[in-house]
């Protein structure tokens, strides 16, 4: 009688044109990580953050996510690779990003809403305004109404309370016909507050202006960039966007850019407030912000950082064996510090 192993080969081996490997599943692949630079990060996420997946970072104005990804941008171009940032609220400063460890060669910095030669893009449609003879009132032509050379039947009844007012001349106000009155606002005395001056890196326009048309310049720049392919990181930063621009964005998207990403191996790394991809992102970490890093001087070194792992899909397969023992608790958060640029290194 023929044994178990005797008929999975000679079924395997029958099957292999069609249906290679029919009766033994294929081994489970472990997803391939890069360094974040940060060692307390790396020991929670079992070597860094995986290679063609979505990350996504979420957490509060100085949390700690802009600075996670320099340095993480900083051991990709450490190591002669490209990389890319998409900055939507153009809040990236060169300055710490050099002062980070990133080569500025290696990094393309992509500012939305902003003009080449760095000034803003203002609300208004001047650069597209058409010329003066195209936007002129065309000149009246008399005639009659029935040839269609004169002017609209309606038009004539304005001014006509006027002109029988003073074919009358009463001095009362004569009521007015066949004319609509106009509505007359009264303007509310109003307090102006403190006049707010803002830096030139912000526009009025940036501020007060909602943020669709970067958002959406920012999206098709990361397609375009996603099939492109030759970035090893692409970093979204929607940080300074408010959630309830970001939650707009489909779902679809976040979809479309994790296939991309696993097809080009590029590590996308999305900077929010709010989470937003759900179960498109291979990892989500929630960031904290800790107390400030003072210590003898009265200078402000650093800050303290809290991670927090949300969701991770690339993980190591657990054993078949159930052991009797309940097994460790494995830790899914980690303290770190971030130094300013002014401490140097200590």
């Amino acid at each position: 009688m023929r044994s178990a192993a005797t008929l999975r080969t000679q079924i395997e081996a029958a099957l292999a044109d069609r249906i290679p490997s029919v009766l033994t599943p294929a081994a489970k692949t472990i997803r391939e990580v890069v360094p974040t630079g940060i060692v307390a990060i790396d020991a929670v996420l079992d070597g860094g953050l995986p290679v063609g997946a979505v990350t996504e970072m979420i957490g509060a104005e100085c949390s700690g996510r802009t600075a996670l990804a320099l340095s993480f941008i900083a051991q990709l171009t450490k190591a002669e690779r490209v990389c890319a940032w998409i900055d939507v609220s153009n809040a990236l400063s060169p300055e710490s990003a050099a002062a980070s460890g990133i080569d500025l060669k290696r990094l393309l910095w992509i500012r939305c809403g902003v003009q080449p030669t760095g000034q803003p893009v203002s609300s208004s449609h001047d650069d597209f305004a058409l010329p003066e003879k195209y936007l002129a009132p065309p000149t009246a032509k008399r005639g009659l109404h029935g040839g269609g050379f004169g002017p609209h039947p309606r038009t004539e009844a304005k001014g006509l309370s006027d002109g029988v007012s003073d074919f009358l001349r009463y001095d009362a106000v004569v009521p007015r016909c066949a004319e609509p009155q106009r509505r007359i606002r009264v303007e509310r005395e109003t307090v102006e507050p403190h006049s707010f001056r803002p830096s030139k890196r912000y526009s009025p326009s940036t501020l007060t202006a909602k943020p669709w048309s970067r958002i959406e310049q920012a999206l098709r720049v990361t397609d375009l960039l996603l099939q492109a392919g030759g970035f090893s990181a692409i970093v979204l930063d929607l940080g300074s966007i408010a959630p309830e621009h970001v939650s707009r964005i489909p779902l679809a998207t976040w979809f479309r850019y994790g296939a991309a990403a696993e097809r080009s191996r590029t590590s996308v790394l999305l900077l929010t407030q709010h989470a937003c991809s759900k179960s498109s992102a291979g990892l989500v970490l929630r960031l904290q912000a800790g107390p400030p890093l003072s210590g003898q001087s009265t200078v402000l070194i650093g800050l303290e950082r809290h991670v927090e792992v949300s969701r991770q899909r690339f993980t190591e397969a657990s054993a078949k064996v159930v052991p009797f023992r309940k097994p460790p608790q494995r830790a899914s958060g980690a303290d770190w510090q971030s130094k300013t640029t002014w401490a140097g290194i200590r």
